[in-house]
């Protein structure tokens, strides 16, 4: 239970700057510890919500259980795209993106937005693909390439 094949990979990065505005795609975001990311909505505090992640390799599927062709990573409104390592071991662990501390602290269900982001089902599409919520212990910057990978203790 606590070994993973292998580290993951930050591979797209996003904030959210407000409620109902488009994705900012970035190359690298500043995490502020207990609350979120610099320059985005839930920056503020939002503590077991600070950054939001959904896993690389599921894009592919909710897109197929959508029936569309593809995503855009920021379509799905999740902070990181992460390839590499099973997101969901890793609720209730701590990890590392980068220098930055995390711990998963709940799956990020998708919300009724992704029924007019995806078309009608884009909600049950996301189901169980959602990605993982977490909250930042230590903060930090993380970029692209940077590496995801699960810390003891």
């Amino acid at each position: 239970m606590t070994q993973f094949p292998r580290t993951g990979e930050v591979r797209w990065i996003g904030l959210r700057p407000a409620r109902d505005v488009p994705m900012r795609e970035v190359d690298s975001a500043d995490a502020v510890a207990g609350k979120g990311l610099r320059g985005d909505r839930y920056g503020s505090g939002s503590g077991k919500r600070g950054i939001t992640l959904i896993q690389a390799e599921h894009l592919p599927a909710i897109a197929v259980l959508a029936g569309i062709d593809a995503i855009e990573p920021a379509t799905l409104r999740r902070n990181l795209v992460v390839s590499g390592i099973p997101l969901i071991a890793l609720k209730g662990r701590r990890f590392r993106i980068g220098e930055v501390l995390c711990e998963g602290t709940a799956p990020c269900d998708p919300c009724s937005r992704m029924e007019l982001a995806l078309g009608a089902g884009g909600y049950n599409a996301m189901r169980g693909h959602g990605g993982l919520c977490a909250r930042i212990l230590e903060g930090g910057t993380f970029r692209i390439g940077d590496t995801v990978h699960w810390v003891e203790g």
